[in-house]
């Protein structure tokens, strides 16, 4: 399998659509042109060749080819194509346009807790979902024929204890591309032959640090000590296991955020993990609560004289790459999620997108477990008062705004996605200057959101 080992940024005036700041590569590894390459090992194709002998293989085979291509096309062609034609235009199709992916929280707990993270600042509960209603929520995407999942957004879904059956499920139902994030905290050998012959399609390693110290400041255990060896060598175990299987999936990806203290790190944290991971990508940081130092005080001042000299808000944002290139915002850009992706939490509530954590502005419910989320916050916020064991790092959480509230009814998976709350948020999307008098998306860290200029 080939790795992708990425030294340096782009070269260029202006940075747009891609958080990857990391793109001058040695050798480049395609994801998707490997998933249509090895199409045959997908586990979906497998399933389905196995279910029915009489069926035509090859032409299975190119067909699941061909739909893979056309999801992976049309993940920016589809917003762009609908924000060229306008909002009336698009309410007179929108029920021939699907969501291209759909985010499934398996957990909302984590054994973590990373100071860049929001579950900081904004309490999150302790979690998993329950198992009728994954079956329920994935029977929905297969009906609607969604070729792509991610099982996880705030947590980390090695906690989950069903997770390779819950993956197999998915597969048998016709899901071409199954993907998640992990802090491989969890990643045992036992765990990684099971994520392997459930039929995953990729995972990707959360690990911020190029040497042992940064790690462990920047993923400090909840209740236990986390330790850079242990999690390095679960990461290299997984694919000596994969090795050994013969399994061409999951393909892998490791990412770093970049922050003052990775920054001269990057280098060293290409080495660490180049033998071992097929992807290795540094990407920027986002602001979530922590106001974590990013840049160093030459950069920091550079940027507060360039706005002064130039009239403009303090607040405006900036980019700095792995090659110290200096980005600042000239505006917003209308978000293609809107029309790329579904967040499901743990207890059905349908958030507007993947920075909406805990889906403050809910557009939607699927099941009755959502309505007691006030209750399960509640039960949280006691916990962090009285410093409960694994919430002592979690005490500046404070309970999540509601930004929206839909009507208290359940809801299908489609009548959301084409419902009247997501869509009076697509509306102000439609014309950037309207983006920001949506609460959530006014100030969003979502670098895709913005238009750069280069300044130095």
């Amino acid at each position: 399998m080939t790795l992708n080992i990425k030294i340096s940024s782009k070269k260029q005036e202006i940075l747009t659509g891609s958080s990857n700041l990391s793109s001058n590569q040695k050798v480049n590894f395609d994801k998707h042109s490997y998933m249509i390459e090895n199409m045959e090992h997908n586990k979906a194709y497998k399933d389905q060749i196995d279910s029915n002998k009489s069926l035509n293989k090859m032409l299975i085979l190119d067909e699941c080819k061909k739909r893979y291509a056309d999801y992976r096309n049309n993940w920016h062609a589809q917003p762009k194509k609908i924000y060229q034609m306008g909002y009336e235009n698009f309410n007179k199709i929108k029920k021939e346009i699907l969501p291209l992916c759909v985010d499934i929280e398996l957990a909302a707990i984590c054994d973590l807790a990373c100071p860049h993270c929001f579950r900081e600042y904004i309490l999150t509960p302790d979690k998993v979902m329950n198992e009728k209603f994954y079956y329920d929520v994935i029977n929905q995407i297969s009906d609607l024929k969604i070729p792509s999942i991610k099982l996880n957004w705030r947590g980390e879904p090695l906690l989950h204890p069903k997770i390779s059956k819950f993956i197999s499920y998915a597969k048998s139902k016709g899901i071409l591309d199954i993907a998640i994030n992990t802090n491989a905290t969890n990643l045992s050998e036992e765990k990684s032959k099971e994520i392997i012959e459930s039929g995953l399609d990729q995972i990707i390693y959360s690990f911020d640090g190029g040497t042992k110290k940064t790690y462990e400041k920047m993923r400090p255990g909840r209740f236990k000590s986390n330790k850079f060896e242990e999690v390095y060598e679960n990461i290299k175990n997984f694919k000596k296991i994969r090795d050994e299987l013969g399994a061409k999936f999951p393909v892998t990806k490791i990412q770093m955020i970049l922050t003052n203290d990775s920054r001269d790190e990057v280098e060293n944290f290409y080495q660490l993990f180049s033998d071992f991971v097929d992807d290795v990508t540094v990407t920027q940081y986002n602001e979530r609560g922590g106001n974590l130092e990013d840049i160093n005080i030459e950069n920091k001042n550079f940027i507060k004289n360039y706005l002064n000299e130039n009239n403009l808000p303090i607040e405006t944002p900036y980019i700095v790459d792995v090659d110290n290139n200096i980005f600042i915002s000239k505006g917003r850009i209308s978000c293609d999620q809107l029309f790329q992706r579904m967040m499901i939490t743990y207890d059905g509530q349908v958030g507007m997108c993947c920075h909406d954590w805990g889906a403050q502005h809910c557009v939607g419910y699927l099941s009755p477990e959502a309505f007691n989320f006030d209750k399960t916050i509640n039960n949280l916020e006691a916990k962090v008062k009285d410093n409960k064991k694994g919430f002592e790092l979690l005490r500046n959480a404070k309970k999540p705004k509601k930004y929206n509230v839909p009507q208290k009814k359940i809801s299908s998976l489609i009548d959301i996605w084409m419902g009247e709350e997501l869509n009076k948020v697509r509306v102000n999307h439609f014309d950037n200057k309207n983006i920001d008098k949506i609460d959530i998306c006014k100030g969003c860290s979502f670098k895709d959101t913005y238009e750069w200029t280069k300044i130095n």
